[in-house]
């Protein structure tokens, strides 16, 4: 993984999303977020429901058009009406119902839409799209068999395996993940992770939000906080507890002043967050 501090280093980033804003009606969902990110690097994005998250990967993703700010893509200044233009680019991401065909086997939703095809364009080159998703999935250590398999078949784990590798065959240089490690049992969390860590070391910058915050820990290189539509922290990873980090997330000097019974109610609210972290 590249080094938190990596921005000292590198020339360019990745992306950077500048003063970014959007409005709902009265809610403002985003308030002037700017984040970056450089190459190769696993950026943990964490917050609380409504914290902003999601509608700030969606903008990042062509899927939400912001109200105003400013999307900078290696270098160059972009903008996306929707979200193929944003794939044209190379920015993929993988939402948390996975958009996976369960009759479908794994070949097939590997390549769906843009199955290959034998001579003639008229018939799928059915040999080639199997042999086609072996590589891809070893390349990625993904352990499952058969690509033959309907995907309805797979483990929890499997399935988010496949959505990922989905992704990654479209050769993002960004990919972002979102709760990829809910409901999953422990062993099939490895998997995930594991494969977070294959991707990034391919060069592949990756955006991981999850409520899962002892995840992070294991492979983000930095985390970053958002709270109530603004980005709170941006914390180096390796050198952040998860104390800090749940602080950071419940705006914990917000809501504790250290002497009235708020602030009180508050401090326990923090310690309970961080336990249930920890289970």
């Amino acid at each position: 993984m590249a080094p938190a501090d990596g921005a000292a280093e590198r020339t360019v980033d990745r992306v950077v999303m500048r003063d970014i804003r959007k409005r709902y009606g009265m809610v403002d969902a985003l308030r002037g977020v700017t984040l970056r990110v450089g190459p190769g690097e696993v950026i943990g994005l964490v917050g609380d429901n409504a914290a902003g998250k999601s509608t700030l990967m969606k903008v990042l993703a062509g899927a939400v058009v912001p109200d105003s700010g400013e999307i900078v893509f290696d270098g160059q200044t972009v903008s996306f009406a929707t979200p193929r233009d944003a794939r044209e680019l190379g920015i993929e991401m993988v939402y948390q119902d996975l958009a996976l065909c369960d009759d479908i086997d794994v070949a097939g939703n590997l390549f769906l839409g843009r199955e290959p095809r034998k001579a003639g364009g008229l018939l799928l080159d059915v040999a080639r799209m199997h042999r086609d998703a072996r590589q891809h999935l070893d390349a990625l250590n993904i352990r499952i068999p058969l690509t033959d398999i309907p995907v309805g078949g797979l483990s929890g784990g499997q399935r988010q395996a496949v959505a990922i590798a989905r992704a990654v065959t479209f050769g993002p240089k960004l990919l972002i993940l979102d709760e990829p490690t809910a409901a999953l049992a422990v062993a099939e969390v490895e998997t995930v992770l594991e494969l977070i860590k294959t991707v990034s070391a391919q060069g592949v910058s990756v955006i991981l939000i999850t409520h899962r915050l002892q995840d992070l820990f294991r492979v983000c290189d930095r985390l970053c906080v958002m709270y109530e539509g603004t980005l709170r922290a941006d914390l180096d990873a390796r050198a952040t507890s998860l104390e800090r980090l749940v602080s950071e997330i419940v705006a914990h000097d917000q809501i504790d002043s250290g002497k009235s019974d708020a602030g009180e109610a508050g401090g326990r609210k923090g310690n309970d967050t961080t336990e249930g972290a920890r289970r």
